[in-house]
């Protein structure tokens, strides 16, 4: 009697984890004796013809011999199901689940057609997949395998708790079986489940797998480690991660915010340039360089990243805003000036870049704009100290005597520190205003 399992067990394994690579040989069916009736004999060729073409991997020529045993023995359950199989390895989907359907038609206990018409499905329709696979693993209960795909399907079709039952049961059949342990591993990560996504990852570490199995498991490791604020340990995993996988452009930039966040800037910005000689940097990418830049106090430098990133989103006002932020650090007055104002543009509320402008505006001794700013920025919030400061220079600086001195003394009277440079200045002109406004009385 035939089996109702075939080669497809490996194969679809193969097709969840990326599609059809090559298909184990092992036998559908054995050899078939020669009997008494001719008929029966041509139809036993027919499919030790079939069975030969699949340990060949013809399997154009295994679907003919089954379609033409078909063509007089329709009602062949298992024979529909090889078929489905056939087509299956000939990436025609949608031949293949027609053939599974049929078998089941035909013979509902056949657990491997279940299977694999939930196979079939699983990247294009996982949730209706699901139910399939549900009948798969109760007809094979004892089947880690299945239970694990079953968790796949619920797992793709957003059912989270449930996919994780699936992944747990799989676990108990086969604890030994990497594959599970890191499904569910990620399950449980996604699930928010840090500690117990832990556990699974470092269970899995212990199994054999190969390297790029091992290196999904370090980066899980370091997503579970950095979601817990345990930074030091979470870029140890992804540099084991990098380490096989150099070429991950999407880690190495995380594994540069990482190590930013760590205040190894110098080994932050050596991961993006690493990731700069695969092609032009994103968004993204160049933010990230001009925030460890601008730690390093390297204004210049940002100025020159920022303007690029500028270019790719002109209407972002935080980067038009940290643009002209870096300008002012520079001395550059007119660029600070352009991009603060075009920060304030974007988004008016902006205090902060309001608080940039004035101090562009009083920095290119623009001090009408500068007073008008802090004016603006007066009505929002309460100012520091030294804006008297501020306002008293630019009246100082726009001829108007009487504003300037009262500015100066309110200055004065608030202020505890007589050894900067604002006091001395501010009680040398309050002398000289007052004397002069006194002159201009007489």
């Amino acid at each position: 009697m035939r089996s109702h399992w075939s080669p497809l067990a490996c194969f679809t394994l193969c097709f969840l984890l990326g599609g059809f690579h090559e298909v184990s040989a092992q036998s559908t069916t054995p050899p078939r004796k020669r009997v008494a009736d001719p008929a029966a004999q041509a139809l036993n060729d027919l499919l030790n013809s079939a069975q030969a073409a699949i340990d060949k991997q013809d399997y154009a020529g295994a679907v003919r011999n089954y379609q033409d045993y078909l063509a007089k023995k329709p009602d062949d359950a298992i024979v529909h199901y090889d078929l489905g199989y056939a087509y299956s390895a000939l990436n025609r989907p949608a031949d293949a689940k027609s053939e599974y359907e049929h078998a089941i038609a035909l013979d509902p206990k056949i657990a491997a057609a279940y299977l694999n018409l939930g196979l079939t499905m699983l990247d294009s329709d996982p949730a209706a997949a699901v139910g399939f696979l549900e009948k798969a693993a109760d007809l094979s209960p004892q089947d880690a395998r299945t239970k694990w795909l079953l968790g796949t399907a619920l797992e793709r079709s957003g059912k989270l708790p449930a996919a994780i039952d699936q992944y747990q049961a799989a676990r108990k059949l086969d604890d030994a079986d990497f594959k599970i342990r890191l499904s569910l591993a990620h399950a449980l990560l996604a699930a928010g489940r840090a500690s117990d996504a832990e556990t699974e990852y470092r269970a899995a570490l212990a199994l054999h797998a190969s390297d790029r199995e091992i290196a999904e498991v370090h980066l899980g490791l370091a997503e579970v480690l950095i979601a817990g604020k345990k930074l030091p340990e979470g870029a140890s995993e992804l540099d084991l991660y990098l380490a096989s996988q150099p070429n991950d452009t999407k880690v190495r930039l995380q594994h540069a915010s990482v190590l930013f966040d760590l205040d190894k800037n110098d080994a932050a910005l050596a991961e993006l340039d690493r990731v700069a000689k695969t092609g032009p940097e994103d968004l993204g990418t160049l933010k990230l360089r001009s925030d460890i830049y601008w730690k390093q106090k390297r204004y210049a430098d940002a100025v020159a990243i920022l303007q690029k990133a500028a270019t790719l989103a002109p209407r972002d006002a935080d980067i038009s805003a940290r643009l002209g932020e870096a300008y002012l650090r520079n001395k550059d007055y007119p660029n600070a000036m352009h991009w603060l104002a075009a920060a304030y543009n974007m988004n008016p509320q902006a205090n902060d870049v309001l608080a940039y402008l004035v101090d562009a505006e009083y920095g290119g001794k623009n001090y009408a704009e500068a007073l008008a700013a802090l004016d603006a920025l007066s009505k929002r919030e309460d100012l520091p100290l030294a804006s008297w400061y501020v306002r008293a220079v630019c009246y100082d600086n726009l001829g108007q005597m009487a504003q300037a001195l009262d500015a100066y003394q309110k200055f004065l009277r608030l202020n505890t520190d007589q050894n900067s440079d604002m006091y001395f200045v501010s009680t040398a002109r309050v002398r000289v205003l007052t004397r002069e406004l006194q002159n201009k009385k007489r």
